[in-house]
């Protein structure tokens, strides 16, 4: 199997049958991740009812329109670590204005605005992952 690169080996005859795995049983590990959302939704509903109160509060101070992440990376907010930031709260940004960075195979993309405004809200923390369609921004 290690000569081969095979991970996997089933022979099957008549009256023979012979099933040999190597490393990581695949088939034990989707069994175990089917159960895990069946738990994970009971767990998350206490959770998910308490900030309700806290979510309704906080949705007057989302305003303006969310820029989002086009792609799955790392943001960040400034072109290196000892720079300023491409943009803050507060600050007028332009159409085709660069509003910071995503990392992703380590590729920098710059984000650059779709309209101009004013930037309202920053969603994002430095260093951190986001995925595709999270808020980055919300200009106004």
């Amino acid at each position: 199997m290690n000569e081969h690169g095979l991970s996997l080996f089933h022979l099957e005859k008549k009256d023979f049958n012979i099933k040999l795995k190597k490393g990581t049983d695949l088939e034990a590990l989707k069994e175990m991740m089917s159960m895990m959302p069946a738990a994970a939704p009971a767990a998350a509903a206490p959770a998910a009812a308490a900030p309700a109160p806290a979510a309704e509060a906080a949705a007057p101070v989302q305003e303006g329109e969310a820029v989002t992440s086009p792609m799955v990376g790392t943001f960040y907010s400034k072109p290196s670590p000892d720079e300023e930031a491409f943009t803050s709260v507060g600050s007028k940004v332009s159409e085709g204005q660069t509003l910071c960075i995503i990392e992703a195979m380590k590729v920098m993309n710059e984000i650059k605005a779709e309209k101009g405004g004013t930037i309202s809200e920053v969603c994002v923390e430095e260093g951190t992952p986001v995925q595709y369609g999270d808020d980055l921004f919300r200009i106004k």
